[in-house]
């Protein structure tokens, strides 16, 4: 999406940040907000690029550094902690080759920490782009990273 087609679908009024921000940093192959892309932003809605900014490194879901293809979300909540959420952590780290807040050196995953993904049911979960996986193990991250893996080289 271009800056042409959000301001269609989006007016330029500040209860739009939000909306805006995710439908730029969706239509960026790098998925984060590019410092032009903020600047558009404020120019857009007339406010400050700090406001824009702010709002932007507030948000987990938010990133203006460059992150990979694919992002993995790995929920550090109580319950996922308490079933073993923490070495999962070890798996995707041994599976990637990156820990929390890096991107692989392809570009292909960048893994992150999130604080609560709201699926305690299925724990330990993770989020991969907009899906969530529950009832994770070694045996079933392994799987889900391969399957990802091999789908891209075909």
């Amino acid at each position: 999406m271009d800056y042409q087609e959000i301001s269609k679908q989006y007016p330029p009024h500040n209860e739009n940040l939000l909306a805006i921000l995710h439908a730029l940093q969706e239509a960026n192959p790098r998925n984060y907000l590019a410092p032009e892309q903020l600047k558009w932003l404020a120019e857009y809605l007339n406010t400050t690029l700090g406001h824009v900014y702010g709002v932007a490194t507030y948000y987990s879901m938010f990133s203006v550094t460059p992150r990979g293809k694919h992002l993995i979300r790995l929920c550090k909540s109580p319950i996922c902690h308490t079933l073993q959420g923490e070495s999962l952590v070890e798996v995707l780290g041994e599976l990637l080759g990156v820990t929390p807040g890096e991107t692989t050196a392809d570009g292909f995953f960048t893994l992150e920490y999130a604080e609560c993904l709201g699926q305690c049911g299925k724990a330990p979960v993770m989020l991969l782009n907009e899906t969530i996986h529950g009832h994770l193990n070694r045996d079933k991250i392994t799987s889900i990273i391969r399957e990802l893996k091999n789908q891209e080289h075909e």
